[in-house]
């Protein structure tokens, strides 16, 4: 896959283009990807996929403090590259981009620039400024600059419709399986490993603390999980702890995110690690002492053990 950050060395003769945030790059994004494919291979052209970034809300401040994305650039463009399209324009979100009209952008952008021949989206497409413009509007501007379009149904998992809202409230819900489901993989978070209060080394379950560099990452919902660890490209088995430790902390700090990575015992600090959720163990709760805490995580690092099959 080709990444362009900009238009103005583009020159595809027979660009198949859709437009989209693809936050997660879920199951409902894969149909309208695989649908891209097939129809550049049909018509001997390339598949283009076109993003903004960064995302909107935090370029016009726009309820930031709300804002949860299930993936930031880099791992976007590492699960777009995954599908197999050929093409990735990641245009810059800016205030003088917001102020373009839908049909300001599609002529300046998707004919002048990009030279669409075929134009593919999602069952609900809106874009341009406010997303006021929809399906309709750009069948009209098809038939005004001369490309084709198609839009497509949604795509269901269990008989409900994918979303990147529906996978962001199952995981603050904790329910992980879903979100996973309707993903097509585990979901994963990056981050920074970070010195602790090395209790857990004290207790025999020393963990990897981890400082997410974005936040406006999804974490998903407080609790104890069965995880995947990529560290180096090497992988790991886990158990992750997401919460304010009221076991250790008697007052309540910002969240925590640590993960103890079964046989390992590497100090990794300032380096990255990426997690991948499996599965759902129990809620964080407050222990009696550390005692409890301790005969508590034997249980659940047996519970990790026979899910792995170690």
């Amino acid at each position: 896959m080709v990444i362009h950050t900009d238009l103005n060395n583009f020159n595809i003769l027979n660009p198949v283009l859709t437009i989209g945030v693809f936050d997660g790059v879920h199951l409902g994004h894969k149909k309208v990807l695989e649908r891209l494919k097939e129809i550049a291979k049909d018509k001997n052209g390339e598949s283009v996929v076109l993003t903004l970034w960064p995302h909107p809300r935090i370029v016009l401040n726009k309820d930031v403090e709300t804002l949860r994305l299930l993936n930031n650039i880099e791992e976007k463009k590492y699960l777009l590259s995954k599908t197999g399209v050929d093409h990735l324009i990641v245009l810059p979100f800016t205030q003088e981009f917001s102020e373009l009209s839908a049909c300001e952008f599609i002529e300046e952008y998707l004919v002048k620039k990009i030279n669409v021949k075929h134009l593919v989206v999602g069952y609900n497409h809106q874009f341009g400024k406010d997303r006021k413009a929809g399906y309709d509007f750009l069948k009209t501007c098809a038939e005004k600059f001369g490309f084709t379009i198609e839009k497509l149904d949604a795509r269901l998992v269990d008989n409900d419709t994918v979303s990147s809202t529906k996978i962001r409230e199952f995981l603050t819900s904790g329910h992980l399986k879903i979100a996973n489901n309707y993903l097509g993989y585990e979901y994963f978070i990056s981050g920074n490993v970070v010195e602790g209060n090395q209790i857990g080394r004290k207790i025999g379950f020393p963990t990897a603390n981890i400082k997410i560099p974005e936040p406006y990452k999804q974490v998903p919902r407080d609790g104890v999980y069965a995880v995947r660890v990529n560290f180096n490209g090497d992988f790991y088995h886990g158990m992750l702890n997401i919460g304010s430790r009221p076991t250790i902390e008697p007052v309540p700090r910002l969240k925590n995110i640590e993960v103890h990575i079964l046989d390992f015992d590497r100090k990794i600090y300032n380096q990255t690690i990426t997690v991948s959720f499996v599965k759902r163990i129990r809620e964080e709760k407050k222990f009696n002492g550390l005692d409890e805490l301790q005969a508590q995580l034997h249980k659940d690092r047996q519970e990790v053990m026979q899910l792995f099959n170690l």
